[in-house]
């Protein structure tokens, strides 16, 4: 027969703050977190301006652990809290919890601090998985995938029409330039295009000039 701990020996509940626009996203995860046992929901606020000053107004006597974060908040959202946190006194771990995902967003997030990022597209047990996790002093973030742009498909001859297209040549001057006839140039540019999924030179140009 086995008896629960006693209350002294049980290990204290994680505090977590959590920062979201959405109250739906306040009650879910405090809902998720009274149902696993492990985390205290001590905070919540709509903003990272709120809750720096909430939580500023706390005092060092009442830390919290983890702050869950949404990125996109109107009045502040994740980049201003993790670009101000780290001079408050005692600050929490950032947790970021995003609906849309970037390599830049999340580039960002650790190039400013934050101890992980989730998706809010993932079940709630991964945030709980990472809170954890960024509780204990670890890290929990996704693999960044690269994303190749269309202009890096092309190979060095379409790159040289591209070059010469922007400054301004004619069909008949890139075939004299290439040494190729025409209509080699104009299934060049039918290729071209189609890879970059663009209508006609001046796109491809634009495109070219802007990647």
């Amino acid at each position: 027969m086995s008896f629960p701990a006693p209350a002294h020996a049980r290990r204290p509940a994680t505090t977590v703050a959590v920062i979201d626009r959405c109250p739906v996203i306040h009650r879910g995860l405090a809902a998720i977190m009274r149902e696993d046992g492990r985390f205290e929901l001590a905070m919540v606020a709509a903003d990272a301006e709120t809750f720096l000053s909430d939580y500023a107004a706390r005092g060092v006597a009442a830390p919290i652990d983890v702050a869950v974060s949404g990125w996109d908040m109107p009045g502040g959202g994740g980049l201003a809290l993790l670009r101000r946190i780290s001079q408050m006194a005692n600050p929490p771990r950032v947790l970021i919890y995003t609906g849309s995902l970037s390599d830049m967003t999340l580039r960002a997030a650790i190039r400013e601090g934050a101890a992980g990022l989730v998706r809010k597209t993932e079940p709630p047990g991964r945030l709980l998985q990472a809170i954890a996790a960024v509780a204990a002093g670890g890290r929990d973030f996704p693999a960044i995938q690269r994303r190749q742009g269309p202009s890096e498909a092309l190979t060095k001859r379409e790159r040289e029409i591209l070059d010469a297209l922007a400054g301004g040549a004619t069909n008949g001057e890139l075939a004299a330039a290439l040494g190729v006839s025409v209509n080699t140039v104009k299934f060049h540019l039918r290729n071209l295009f189609e890879k970059l999924n663009v209508r006609n030179r001046a796109n491809a140009v634009a495109l070219w000039l802007n990647r």
